[in-house]
């Protein structure tokens, strides 16, 4: 099973990508190592220059990132930590997402959860390429592989349970985690197949309150 791990980085919080890498996650190695530099559709900010040191100059004449992301295609599993913003700031990957720090939250509560607060509290074994730095994508990639890789041995969560606990918790509940449709939305199960949600609600006792409400929701929204 391969995971592609990706990170940007940008003109500021609201986007523009300057860089996007990646490296793949297969049995526990860090393999092939993609990266590029991207022209953005905006300035880059002096405080996003400060953190990643990108400059207009670096990236002048370097494709868009919608030209150059076909090359990371290709992957049934992306992962970032913080996800939800390397995915916004993305073209469709056409993959289920893990983000390394919601997992990281649950693993390890109380403790930092930046990237390299991580690499360090965790004592991660990782050698990033000597000539980049912290917050270069690539550099972030190994980091962030390395954790990843520490999540799975720690946990021994499977990938699609790592997607359902990749989720926001509000969002958390209306996935069921367990089962022949673990993984998938409670409104799709609903519409297909409800008489598996109504056996669960009727012999699955253990049922978290909030998953429970859901499972209800979603029922009596399709009848």
């Amino acid at each position: 099973m391969m995971f592609r791990v990706i990170d940007t980085e940008t003109c500021g919080l609201q986007g523009g990508v300057v860089e996007v890498a990646s490296v793949d996650v297969v049995d526990g190695r860090i393999v092939n190592p993609m990266s590029d530099l991207t022209l953005p559709d905006r300035p880059i900010s002096r405080q996003a220059m400060a953190v990643h040191r990108i400059t207009e100059a670096m990236v002048a004449g370097k494709p868009t990132i919608e030209e150059a992301i076909p090359r990371y295609y290709g992957s049934a599993f992306y992962v970032a930590h913080n996800a939800s913003f390397d995915r916004r700031m993305l073209p469709e990957m056409y993959g289920e997402w893990i983000c390394t720090m919601q997992l990281a939250r649950q693993l390890w509560p109380g403790i930092k959860y930046g990237n390299q607060a991580l690499r360090h509290s965790l004592k991660l074994d990782v050698t990033p390429p000597a000539e980049l730095h912290a917050h270069r994508a690539l550099y972030d990639c190994y980091v962030t592989a390395a954790l990843l890789i520490r999540i799975m041995e720690t946990s021994g969560w499977s990938a699609s349970e790592m997607i359902v606990r990749s989720q926001p918790a509000a969002q958390r509940d209306d996935i069921l985690p367990f089962g022949k449709y673990r993984g998938q939305a409670i409104a799709v199960i609903a519409r297909k197949d409800p008489g598996y949600l109504k056996w669960v609600l009727n012999n699955v006792s253990d049922l978290r309150p909030p998953l429970r409400q859901a499972l209800n929701k979603y029922l009596s929204e399709s009848q």
